[in-house]
């Protein structure tokens, strides 16, 4: 019993972190202001009804749930990450480096950089 009670608390805080708790060491670089010119590829991870109405210029499309079946896709190993809010930006970042990715900046539409 005591086995399994541990089990669920990790299994909780493995969740958790991967989807709340900041990811440390990338920028935050506004699009509009052209400091993303280093960056290959541009990866829109928002959902698809938010993406279509505010589109990215040269972005590929590809939303947070997709990302493991369509992150072969995606030309370039250094990306800038485009998210609706930082829950989408945590997720996408880990997913992205996890799979080799470099993510070298994000922009978020909710809020600008400061």
């Amino acid at each position: 019993m005591i086995t399994a009670i541990a089990l669920l608390i990790v299994l909780l805080v493995v969740i958790l972190y991967t989807r709340y708790f900041p990811v440390f060491g990338v920028p935050c670089k506004d699009l509009a202001n052209g400091q993303n010119k280093h960056t290959n590829t541009i990866v829109d991870i928002r959902d698809y009804n938010v993406s279509t109405k505010n589109p990215v210029n040269g972005a590929i499309v590809i939303p947070t749930a997709y990302l493991k079946r369509f992150s072969d896709e995606i030309p370039s190993k250094e990306v800038h990450i485009v998210a609706a809010n930082q829950l989408e930006k945590n997720v996408g970042v880990r997913y992205l480096r996890k799979k080799g990715f470099k993510v070298n900046g994000y922009t978020l539409t909710d809020c600008q950089c400061q």
